[in-house]
């Protein structure tokens, strides 16, 4: 058979068998991984590679987006880890991760099953997000009383109008808690973006107090730093989980300054039905959101369970 020069240039690189053994790391796996070319396997260990590559350029602004059910899991620690090690230099998140990270830090949630029967947990007071559980007192008047408490003592401390990442920080330094995210990201500075603020519990208790206090929040203050920070930056870079609207903020904004540089995607979502959340990087590249020229991979998967053994691998390799 007489095959072209660029069918043979495609049949560089042998499968190889991932071998793992009692001493084996995440890293040692991962490593396999890329060099095993199976399925979405070699993505993972690309997905390390390039997070690897963005963490550790302290010239580029990274972004971080995620929705807020990740907050409800174990996968909170890692995203904990990634600020406190000052890993990204800007977050976009939806309004649930100031509930979650809040509450945890007083009630525990715990783990149920997806199959639970629904109406029985109505009539037992709790909540049900996939199969964690959450006692419904936990979301009852002790949280609204200490998100009114933050809004209270942040008024009178002379500042009634805020962009949400101002009032975020303003909420992460009234947190002594080493555990929560949005105390890590007020101690580093790392700026938390939540453009759907009016969303979910903490959107209701923030309506309640404007309603009758002289305090504001300024979404467009929040547009104005997006700006900023993309064109300040010499190299945009994002690690997005997940889809919906914390991924869309980042890639809209990023196609005023010609795309992001480099980027990672996981999602459980499909791409056939045109959705945000399914859209591989590809995609983006044509809107510009993404640069022609950048290095990106998608990575098909639940984050909460590809994330923690991606960063333990990216750990190792990273420069604090």
């Amino acid at each position: 058979m007489t095959r072209s020069e660029k069918g043979k240039e495609v049949l560089t690189k042998p499968v190889d068998d991932i071998h793992v053994n009692k001493d084996s790391t995440a890293a040692d796996i991962i490593k396999q991984m890329g060099e095993s070319g199976g399925f979405t396997a070699s993505k993972v260990a690309k997905g390390v590679d390039l997070i690897s590559k963005i963490v550790n350029n302290k010239e580029a602004t990274n972004f971080l987006a995620f929705p807020a059910c990740l907050m409800a899991t174990g996968c909170r620690g890692v995203l904990v880890q990634m600020v406190k090690e000052k890993m990204v230099d800007a977050v976009v998140t939806t309004v649930g991760t100031i509930s979650h990270d809040i509450i945890r830090l007083k009630d525990p949630y715990y783990a149920g099953s997806f199959e639970m029967d629904d109406k029985w947990l109505h009539e037992e007071e709790i909540f049900r997000l996939g199969n964690v559980l959450i006692k419904e007192e936990s979301f009852g008047e002790s949280f609204e009383s200490k998100m009114l408490e933050y809004f209270k003592d942040i008024m009178e401390s002379g500042k009634n109008n805020l962009a949400t990442h101002e009032l975020m920080k303003e909420i992460g330094l009234r947190i002594n808690d080493e555990r929560s995210f949005l105390y890590w990201c007020a101690k580093n500075d790392i700026p938390v973006i939540i453009p759907a603020i009016t969303d979910g519990a903490t959107g209701t208790h923030l309506w309640q107090f404007i309603r009758h206090n002289d305090f504001y929040v300024d979404v467009f203050k929040d547009e104005n730093l997006m700006s900023d920070l993309m064109h300040d930056a010499k190299e945009a870079n994002a690690i997005i989980l997940g889809g919906g609207l914390s991924k869309h903020h980042i890639i809209w904004w990023a196609q005023f300054r010609e795309g992001l540089d480099n980027s990672v995607y996981i999602t459980t979502a499909p791409e056939y039905d045109g959705s945000l959340s399914g859209a591989r990087v590809r995609e983006a590249i044509s809107w510009g959101k993404v640069k022609e020229e950048a290095s990106y991979v998608t990575v098909e998967g639940d984050a909460t369970v590809l994330l923690p053994f991606m960063m333990a691998a990216v750990f190792e390799r990273y420069q604090k």
